[in-house]
């Protein structure tokens, strides 16, 4: 096929070369996993197949420690087929919005109607340590972008989704939720930065998540948002804030991690 820089037809391209090698029709839901996340998945489902991201149409080989490089289909307990990006392409990285949402569009392009975004992240509540997850109840997209082009209005009064949010409660009761603020990076926020967005009504700061969520939205996915806290905010932390320790309580927190996942995979 000949390339093509249209989103939606990239999209769709990727969808079907992804579900042409393992032989399916449809994927039923997709999960993003962020930075602490991909270890967490391991063995969850049983393992239909697996890919390079950067083998299909349209990806890239993840540029950060941590992030992973593949995609992994699963078919889950309660029978539905899963797929598992594990890596996904920032906006820092400058290949444009595109790039970025085309996981989430390639999902919806295959069939997918369920969308699991995670991410590591800052935290603003001190209450809530490193290897705390937190469901997203809403953001805040500080980047100035977004994937939509043209007229196209799409409502994000719940852009994630409170009946999905209801079942991560079940699993986990302790679940609690906030509000995510997607910075551009890639630097750390800085300090004032972190008092900005807490102002703004922020308790969680990134770099990922929300352009995904409103391509998720214009493509008619359900999503469910869940971030791991993996340090304070500048300024919260009594430390300079550190890539490795974004890698280091990912991996304390694979046990509930695990846990959490799995029960939603029962449940969705």
């Amino acid at each position: 096929m000949t390339a093509t820089n249209e989103p939606a037809q990239l999209a769709e391209h990727a969808a079907q070369t992804l579900l042409s090698r393992f032989n399916l029709t449809k994927i039923d839901l997709a999960l993003v996993l962020g930075s602490g996340w991909s270890g967490a998945s391991l063995e969850l489902g049983e393992t239909i197949g697996e890919v390079e991201l950067a083998e299909l149409p349209g990806f890239a080989k993840p540029v950060v420690a941590g992030h992973g490089g593949t995609l992994r289909l699963a078919r889950t307990s309660a029978g539905k087929v899963a797929a598992f990006f594990s890596g996904r392409t920032h906006y820092y990285e400058g290949r444009g919005v595109a790039a970025v949402v085309h996981g989430v569009r390639t999902a919806a392009a295959a069939g997918a109607d369920t969308l699991v975004l995670t991410n590591g992240c800052g935290g603003l509540n001190p209450e809530w340590g490193p290897g705390t997850p937190v469901l997203l109840r809403d953001h805040i997209n500080l980047t100035a972008a977004t994937p939509l082009t043209g007229a196209t209005f799409i409502d994000l009064t719940q852009a994630y989704s409170p009946r999905l949010r209801d079942l991560a409660h079940q699993v986990d009761p302790g679940l609690p939720e906030g509000v995510y603020v997607q910075f551009p990076g890639p630097q750390y926020e800085t300090p004032a930065e972190v008092r900005m967005a807490k102002v703004l009504g922020g308790d969680l700061v990134g770099m990922s998540t929300t352009l995904e969520t409103i391509a998720a939205r214009e493509a008619g996915l359900e999503v469910l948002g869940i971030s791991l806290v993996t340090n304070l905010g500048a300024g919260i932390s009594p430390t300079p804030l550190d890539h490795s320790e974004v890698i280091a309580a990912g991996k304390a927190a694979e046990p509930r991690l695990r846990g959490l996942l799995a029960g939603l995979l029962e449940r969705l």
